[in-house]
């Protein structure tokens, strides 16, 4: 242990040495936070120049003590709660016992340490330097802090200094983060803020919110590499789920009209500034629609939420040095269109050898397991993506990257799928589902040839879900939305990990 921490265990056994529990079991009612005591307090002068204090004259409140100083018999501290701070006013006569300062004089200055949960009660009123303050006439410790928090001091004009910055140390410690950098919170008040606002668009256009399995016996419904774990009594391998996909359709089989989901999603794969092992994923069905009406209704919710995120309700966010503006209706390009806008290349008549060549020269890393589509997506995803900064629908994808998607109605080799582009990355996937059994199959059947091939992301054969569509699926329009890429674009942050609580991190040594 530091020198702080032996320090502050000594203070917790004086203080219970002194018959005080520095862990109480009993509530403490509070009654009124910080902020709202620094915004609406209100007093008048009086004629004979005294003064009336109009409201909050009984406050209770609690919270982290985060700063203090000594003014002869008198005490200022910093109260922290989940709303902000204020500042506390304690003088040594109204806390003491008859000619006792013991609790002043020992427990209060001596023994009591920054980052300590305390609750008081008393009444607001405004010092002679005009700033709002409690003025304590009852203190009680709620809990001893026994590490030291790191100081984050603020001068007069505002700048801050020895700021807890590292973002390794702020991921890992997110509770350290998260209270010496109380900012920090707004990013997930908004992130809370924005699925609010769309399961309540979802539930207003009659959707029904459900949950499906999130250890499942086949891994479908995405591309992607999953993670294994085994059921010791069925004596079987799981996957944590890729997708929610095929369970939700199932639902959609079963007879409801439109069915929704937030759910936590698992993929085995890489980590960076906008992917994360386990992620959070809104999916959403609805029967006799197709990716068309899809369209309008992502325009008509995220523009819902822009507005229900905005401090003035306008539809634009600010993110990434760019003005978003997510007022419908968005431009729509085909990937084809998008490919041969931005690299010249079309993509649509030339051969696997020829897409392999032009990797080659453009130096965009592949494999031999990718079939064609797979390396058209890898060139967009190289030459495109980062120019489509405004929200913009790519629509009409290859058939061979969209095995559950219905093949187009007027074009041969492509399907009925969009992906929504914000500030060059993908936010959501969109298909008219295919519901024909039989060519169902017969995608499963290629996605095992790509398998063959080595490519670990392919789907597996989903047998139970082919027999679903056998029983009949209506024709549905589903989407996928990254609710936390939306977070990061809604609150203007760079890095995925900063709108995750507790992002995945290497273990610490």
């Amino acid at each position: 242990m530091t020198e702080q921490e032996l320090l502050r265990r000594e203070s917790l056994q004086k203080l219970r040495d002194l018959g005080i529990d520095p862990y109480p079991a009993e509530m403490f009612e509070v009654t009124a936070q910080a902020a709202d005591i620094n915004m609406n307090y209100r007093e008048e002068e009086l004629e004979d120049g005294s003064k009336n204090r109009l409201n909050y004259q009984d406050v209770t409140l609690a919270g982290r003590i985060m700063a203090t100083r000594e003014a002869g018999k008198a005490l200022f501290m910093n109260l922290q709660d989940s709303s902000g701070r204020i500042q506390l006013y304690l003088r040594r006569d109204e806390l003491s016992s008859g000619e006792d300062f013991t609790f002043f004089d020992v427990i209060l200055k001596k023994l009591l340490d920054l980052g300590d949960y305390v609750g008081v009660q008393g009444y607001a009123f405004k010092t002679k330097t005009g700033e709002v303050s409690v003025r304590v006439l009852k203190f009680k410790i709620l809990a001893k802090s026994l590490r030291p928090l790191p100081i984050v001091k603020r001068d007069a004009e505002g700048n801050i200094h020895d700021a807890f910055t590292d973002p390794e140390q702020r991921y890992r410690m997110r509770y350290v983060d998260l209270t010496v950098n109380p900012e920090h919170r707004e990013i997930f008040i908004k992130r809370s803020k924005l699925i609010k606002t769309m399961r309540a668009y979802l539930d207003e256009i009659g959707l029904l919110e459900v949950e499906t399995p999130i250890l499942q016996p086949i891994h479908g419904g995405a591309a992607a590499r999953p993670f294994t774990t085994h059921h010791n009594t069925l004596d079987m391998k799981l996957y944590l789920r890729i997708a929610n996909e095929l369970y939700l359709k199932r639902l959609i089989v079963g007879g409801f009209d439109g069915v929704y989901e937030f759910a936590k999603m698992f993929r085995n794969e890489g980590m960076d500034r906008t992917h994360n092992p386990e992620f959070t994923a809104l999916e959403f069905y609805v029967a006799y629609k197709d990716y068309i009406w899809m369209m309008g209704v992502t325009e008509q919710m995220l523009e819902r939420v822009a507005r229900a995120l905005s401090p003035d309700g306008s539809a634009t966010v600010e993110a990434g040095g760019h003005t978003i503006d997510f007022a419908g209706p968005y431009t729509r390009l085909t990937m084809f269109d998008a490919i041969k806008k931005y690299t010249g290349l079309d993509v649509e008549n030339v051969s696997e050898n020829e897409l392999r060549a032009y990797c080659s020269k453009e130096h965009i890393e592949i494999d031999p397991s990718m079939g064609k589509a797979k390396l058209i997506d890898e060139i967009f995803g190289e030459k495109v993506e980062a120019h489509l900064i405004q929200p913009t629908f790519l629509i009409d994808y290859p058939v061979e990257m969209s095995p559950l998607t219905k093949k187009h109605r007027s074009k041969a080799g492509l399907v009925e799928r969009f992906e929504l582009f914000v500030l060059g990355k993908e936010v959501a996937n969109a298909y008219s589902e295919l519901n024909d059994p039989i060519d169902q199959r017969e995608r499963f059947e290629d996605q095992l040839q790509l398998a063959a091939r080595g490519d670990e992301e392919a789907m597996a054969m989903d047998e139970d879900f082919i027999r679903a569509l056998e029983y009949g699926m209506p024709p549905t329009s589903g989407i996928g939305f990254g609710i936390d890429r939306l977070a990061m674009l809604f609150t203007g942050q760079t890095s995925i990990q900063e709108v995750l609580f507790f992002p995945q991190m290497r273990p610490e040594h």
